[in-house]
């Protein structure tokens, strides 16, 4: 049996050597910190400047603190990628998660069952309003609003559920056509 390694994914994958001076500088930033450069990194590479706008608005939603812990929003990526059937980012997004809930748990309970996973009622809400923009955007209503601000959100951290929601939509389809892998460093990271 063959056990060569699969390709990260359907496109070229350029070389690190071949990325513009910006993409390289920040990849072996990565690459330093975490000891690998995430495949996805060098398959969206295939095209520079859609790779630099798709960070800088990955980075302008998940950096930042304000109204929901990092935590917070690795869970909505988790969930949603789940219901989208994102492999990469259920599987590299939970290994975040696992390190910034310090739990190696959270993360495989909500790929499978956010509803029965060890998280706060607040965060079920949360949940559930970021699978309905998710899946059936078109449903979202008042009402939604209502709950979630009653639960204590407000209108910058609804946003920004819905916000990571819909980004990571796009971002689970084109990992999804494209076919991007999962490093394996992903798989025990956190646990």
């Amino acid at each position: 049996m063959d056990q060569t390694t699969p390709a990260i994914s359907r496109f070229n994958v350029p070389d690190i050597d071949q990325l513009p001076p910006d993409l390289r500088e920040r990849f072996l930033a990565v690459q330093e910190k975490s000891g690998f450069i995430p495949n996805v990194f060098l398959a969206l590479a295939h095209r520079p400047e859609e790779c630099r706008a798709f960070f800088a608005h990955h980075d302008a939603l998940m950096d930042k603190t304000e109204g929901l812990s990092k935590a917070e929003r690795e869970m909505i990526v988790v969930a949603t990628s789940a219901i989208n059937g994102c492999q990469y980012c259920v599987v590299a997004h939970g290994a975040i998660l696992r390190i910034r809930a310090k739990d190696p748990l959270v993360a495989d309970q909500l790929a499978i069952n956010y509803r029965k996973a060890d998280i706060t009622p607040r965060q079920t809400l949360m949940l559930e309003f970021a699978l309905k923009v998710a899946a059936n955007s078109v449903a979202v209503d008042d009402a939604d609003f209502e709950r979630l601000s009653e639960a204590g959100f407000d209108e910058d951290a609804i946003w920004d559920i819905g916000a990571i929601a819909a980004f990571f939509a796009m971002s689970n389809r084109l990992a999804n056509f494209s076919s991007i892998r999962p490093n394996a460093e992903f798989y025990s990271m956190g646990r």
